[in-house]
Parts: C-alpha cells; sequence; structure tokens
C-alpha cells in the first residue's frame, strides 16, 4: 500500500512479520530502540519482525509499505489506525 504521513506513529512492533518501506517522496526518520535511521526519496528501511519502531517526518512524505494482508499496522487490532481504500 502506498501511504501519505507527516508526524510522528506510535512505537510498536509486529511480532510474526518485518515491515518493509520504500521512501517514495520527501523523506522520514525510522526510529529503533534508541537509534534514529534517515531515509531519503528512493531508499528502502526493513524493521525486523520483533523490533520495536516509530516512522516519523517533519514534512509530508509518500512511502510504499509491503506487509501481509490483514496485519495491523501498529501490530495490534485494538490500537491500529484505520486504513481507508481509494
Amino acid at each position: 500500500m502506498v501511504v501519505k504521513f507527516k508526524g510522528e506513529f506510535p512505537f510498536h512492533l509486529h511480532e510474526d512479520t518485518d515491515d518493509f518501506f520504500l521512501v517514495i517522496k520527501g523523506s522520514m526518520a525510522m526510529d529503533l530502540e534508541g537509534q534514529s535511521h534517515p531515509v531519503k526519496a528512493g531508499e528502502i528501511f526493513v524493521v525486523p519482525k520483533g523490533v520495536t519502531h516509530r516512522p516519523r517526518a517533519d514534512d509530508e512524505c509518500e512511502v510504499l509499505l509491503i506487509e501481509p494482508k490483514g496485519v495491523p499496522n501498529t501490530g495490534d487490532p485494538a490500537t491500529a489506525a484505520a486504513k481507508p481504500r481509494l
């Protein structure tokens, strides 16, 4: 799925699947357990399963996310953000 976001997503983890991010436009940071990694347009970042992380962007960015169908974006159905279809 392709998403646009600005600001901080909550810290979360996915116990059974990696999280794949390809920045299409703009830039973001991926915060991982005490570290921050900048990710610019054209770059890929993969968060291994079981690693607590938070994507954030100071300005709006567009990102391609690849994840198995039905996986909650926070790893927990109770706290997952809505995924509207266009």
